[in-house]
């Protein structure tokens, strides 16, 4: 998994692939804090929940990469409890923005039926949209 250069940049490759097509400050968050949670727990699937949650914070997942919010916080019901707990991810879809936000990422991905979908059903399709797009730029 991650590390950052000597220079403090991440090592692109090292990056899951959508972070590795976001910006550089996505980029950084996810490495420095995946390499500091490694530092204090010393467990990989810690450290990546750990980087996810923290990216999570000031990003939303785009498709196949991770977009800047405009307002930083917690995006689902397990970010805001905090810490290790049984809530359900949203995946990195910002449940916590406001339907019109939804509406408008699920006309950029094309999802079918997005105007009649409640703000929850917009949350499941858009998680579904991402995980089609990671996939398919995996493929290319």
């Amino acid at each position: 998994m991650p590390k950052t250069s000597k220079r403090g940049k991440p090592i692109k490759g090292e990056l899951p692939t959508p972070v590795q097509r976001s910006d550089e400050h996505a980029r950084a968050t996810f490495a420095k804090t995946y390499d500091a949670a490694m530092e204090q727990y010393g467990d990989e699937g810690r450290a990546t929940a750990t980087a996810y949650a923290s990216l999570n914070h000031s990003y939303e997942k785009v498709g196949d990469h991770w977009e800047a919010k405009d307002e930083p916080g917690p995006s689902d019901a397990r970010a805001e409890r905090g810490g290790l707990n049984d809530q359900e991810s949203a995946g990195g879809v910002d449940a916590n923005a406001t339907k019109q936000h939804l509406l408008d990422l699920a006309r950029r991905l094309d999802v079918k039926g997005r105007s009649t979908m409640t703000k929850a059903e917009l949350v499941e399709a858009l998680q579904k949209a991402n995980d089609r797009a990671t996939a398919k730029a995996r493929e290319d």
